[in-house]
């Protein structure tokens, strides 16, 4: 158990894990995505989690409350956007794409009263139509242990591309 240094004393938070288990639990959430398990994706977010997606090119301290995101989630309005992509009124995905979630260089930044601070590389490519659009980036999760699980407290996708040209749009989860 790590012990944080606020204002009104050291709290504690919970034990940071090996990077390997980061690591499996990233590889497992992006096997959840290639398979278009998206409740059991959903399932891995805390009541009150956040998931953010920045335009191309924001930098990595972009406030969704000043700034134009592609994606701007609360819980709810994750929970909703899962509910649309696994139905056939999200048009942009019916019928769904072929996804592959690659992801390299986790590593571990640091804990606080938040959760562990992880982030990793992504490459996300999306297949629909014959055509192939790829994705790059890098994810900054806060991550929490519940219950003997890891689940995610935040998630941010920053896009490391100059803009969507020529993907067009963000409509799967990077």
């Amino acid at each position: 158990m790590s012990k944080v240094m606020t204002k009104e004393g050291s709290i504690s938070v919970e034990p940071v894990l090996s990077r390997s288990e980061y690591e499996d639990f990233l590889y497992h959430e992006a096997a959840l995505l290639d398979g278009w398990q998206l409740d059991e994706w959903f399932a891995l977010f805390i009541e009150g989690a956040s998931y953010e997606v920045p335009t191309a090119g924001a930098p990595d301290d972009a406030d969704s409350a000043e700034a134009l995101f592609y994606i701007a989630d609360d819980y709810f309005r994750l929970g909703h956007r899962v509910k649309r992509l696994n139905s056939k009124q999200a048009h942009s995905e019916w019928p769904r794409s072929k996804t592959l979630h690659t992801v390299t260089n986790v590593r571990i930044l640091g804990a606080d009263a938040d959760g562990v601070k992880v982030t990793s590389y992504f490459v996300t490519y999306r297949t629909k139509n014959n055509v192939t659009h790829t994705f790059v980036g890098r994810h900054y999760y806060v991550l929490r242990k519940i219950e003997g699980q890891v689940r995610i407290v935040s998630k941010r996708s920053m896009l490391d591309i100059d803009n969507l040209r020529p993907q067009g749009r963000v409509s799967i989860i990077v």
